[in-house]
């Protein structure tokens, strides 16, 4: 073979194996582009009671974070016994017999996050301790923790707001909204990263007040309305409202009978998951600017959900 083309051969050889590992290196980075893509989902973090996720695709990821306020087999804290879970099946819980439970609370807000936005995707955080008995219990040390873990683990599971239809205007809760620094810090993180964080007023028809947690410095407070001119007659309404929604949601129950919501609860969490589906915006004060307003007895509030 002459040496002239053995030196040809072999540059050829050389161009076509760096031919190669170029198309390899792009291969490899549509691959990884790809699999940024499948990531970046629109999460929205559901802090409540349980929730059974093999009834529910849209649960990505679920953990749960529990205060336990008893001892023995009356009560339990996560499913592994102990106050922290994560992973499938960790905020789920022995489910009651009797179908109005407050157990099923978890259920009842996944439902109405997906008639409000079916292509939203669920972070669940079970906050609640649950007896053997399928029967809740929920303490406001136990919504701190949780909200504290959403904000701590918001960017790893990619939230883009986070939905709390829970709400309590006792004197001792109403305190902790000047005073609960670790949820304040907690809101103050996920507000710096552009996840906003809805909260029910709560339904006790207060004209002076709203619950706890709403009533947190730079939370939402979502508070609930018939038509965009009359309030829920059981939604708080007292200073601090931020966004009303149409409470009434037409969903089912965990047997799959056909069930009406009321309140602020499906009123904040539908708020929630509109918000993921149709915000376009930069900011999140951007977006609360941007909505239609509804009007109540002379007052103006940004309307976030029908």
């Amino acid at each position: 073979m002459p040496s002239s083309f053995k030196n040809q051969t072999i540059k050829t050889r050389r161009k076509m194996k760096k031919v190669i590992l170029a198309l390899s290196s792009v291969v490899l980075l549509i691959g990884t582009t790809q699999a940024v893509h499948a990531q970046d989902q629109r999460v929205l973090a559901i802090i409540d009671t349980a929730i059974n996720s093999a009834k529910h695709p849209a649960v990505i990821y679920e953990a749960c974070v529990t205060q336990p306020t008893s001892t023995g087999n009356s009560k339990t804290g996560c499913p592994n016994g102990k106050t922290f879970m994560e992973g499938k099946g960790s905020a789920s819980a022995p489910w009651p017999t009797n179908l109005n439970s407050p157990t099923y609370h978890g259920d009842y807000m996944v439902k109405a996050a997906l008639v409000a936005n079916p292509d939203v995707k669920i972070l669940f955080v079970r906050y609640s301790e649950v007896s053997a008995a399928g029967n809740s219990l929920n303490t406001q040390e136990a919504l701190v923790k949780a909200i504290e873990w959403v904000a701590n683990n918001a960017t790893k599971y990619s939230v883009d707001a986070v939905s709390i239809s829970q709400a309590s205007v006792s004197s001792g809760n109403l305190t902790r909204c000047s005073t609960d620094t670790v949820t304040a810090n907690a809101i103050s993180s996920l507000n710096a990263k552009n996840i906003p964080t809805f909260a029910a007023t709560g339904n006790d028809g207060s004209l002076t007040v709203i619950g706890y947690p709403s009533c947190i410095p730079g939370v939402t407070a979502t508070a609930a309305l018939v038509s965009e001119s009359v309030f829920e007659k059981a939604s708080n309404r007292g200073p601090g409202v931020d966004l009303t929604a149409i409470g009434k949601t037409l969903t089912t129950k965990y047997n799959g009978s056909s069930t009406e919501l009321f309140g602020t609860s499906a009123a904040t969490v539908k708020s929630a998951a509109t918000f993921i589906g149709k915000n376009s915006t930069t900011s999140f004060a951007e977006y609360l600017g941007s909505l239609s307003k509804a009007v109540v007895l002379g007052v103006s509030y940004p309307f976030g959900s029908r």
